[in-house]
């Protein structure tokens, strides 16, 4: 275990939970009309406090990069999910609701999940696989997953719907962490050439943007413990996937190790949803055909036809204007 690696991924970690609740403090008041489109990032981006949420993310990203281009995605990935203690930490000083129960039980569970995954699966480095068909099918069926969630996301925005988008953005960021991975791989074998002439940095672009709106959006219609457990699940779940599947990493797959294994991600998992459900995370939901409170007052009729523009931040906190 490389303490740099372990360093780096917390420090993502940190970065993205915290980022995590400042995108939501903002989205959650964007008007539904911008729902699933990327009118939505053209609106959030005018937002000063989004701005700074976006700004940790992208120190996340990179932090995670560079965690990945040294240790194996499937160690890095069970870190990464750690970013709901963050997120809860940050949550808890806004709204000043103690830990309790429930946090400590989903803390003991995310933190021995992941020392359980990792110590029983000691995740190594192998041989990456160099079959392309391999590379798309496994590409593939998370992508094609995010699609069907997204589909049904659609049908239900205001039910559902966040968790099915936060599920499927988590995929589309697990497959981005695996492109990640290649990249960093490509640039070490044959410079930034080797780079620009892969398709998997676009992929990475591609998939970043999208994943993008699929979070905001959730972050829109619904409180963050109903999006951000569902994302931060999902993606270590198929980083780890990816990583086994095509880039070569190995975990011990004798009996016991792997029933540890099982038992660490499904505790992970588990924390992750006592975590997210917490009442210190952030309230945000709203009702159809309902719009986001103006500076602070009670909803008013959502108008789907009208553009919206951001009022600037003033002492009641960021808010939307007609």
């Amino acid at each position: 275990m490389s303490v740099l690696v372990l360093a780096l991924a917390i420090g993502a970690a940190c970065c993205l939970g915290l980022g995590f609740v400042l995108q939501q403090n903002v989205a959650r008041q964007a008007p539904l009309s911008d729902f699933l489109s990327f009118r939505l990032l053209i609106d959030l981006v005018r937002v000063p406090r989004w701005l700074a949420g976006i700004g940790l993310m992208v120190c996340g990203m990179v932090l995670g990069a560079l965690a990945l281009g040294r240790g194996d995605i499937s160690f890095v990935e069970p870190l990464l999910a750690t970013q709901l203690l963050f997120a809860l930490a940050l949550s808890r000083y806004q709204t000043g609701q103690p830990l309790g129960r429930q946090g400590w039980a989903g803390l003991v569970l995310l933190a021995g999940g992941v020392t359980a995954f990792i110590v029983a699966g000691e995740p190594r480095g192998g041989d990456a696989e160099t079959s392309p068909l391999r590379h798309w099918l496994i590409v593939g069926v998370m992508v094609g997953g995010a699609l069907v969630l997204t589909a049904c996301a659609k049908r239900s925005r205001l039910g559902a719907g966040p968790v099915l988008l936060a599920l499927a953005a988590g995929l589309l960021y697990g497959v981005q962490d695996a492109l990640t991975r290649v990249t960093g791989d490509r640039f070490a074998a044959g410079g930034l050439l080797e780079v620009l002439t892969g398709w998997q940095p676009y992929g990475v672009v591609a998939l970043g943007v999208t994943g993008l709106v699929l979070v905001q959006s959730a972050f829109e219609t619904a409180p963050l413990r109903m999006s951000l457990p569902a994302l931060t699940a999902a993606q270590p779940l198929a980083g780890i996937a990816c990583g086994v599947g095509f880039l070569g990493d190995r975990l011990r797959t004798d009996a016991g190790a792997l029933a540890w294994e099982a038992a660490g991600l499904a505790a992970i998992v588990a924390g992750v949803v006592l975590l997210g459900m917490h009442p210190a995370m952030p309230r945000g939901g709203r009702e159809e055909g309902t719009a986001p409170p103006l500076g602070g007052g009670p909803p008013a009729p959502d108008r789907p036809a009208a553009r919206w523009r951001i009022r600037p931040p003033s002492a009641r906190g960021v808010g939307w204007a007609a």
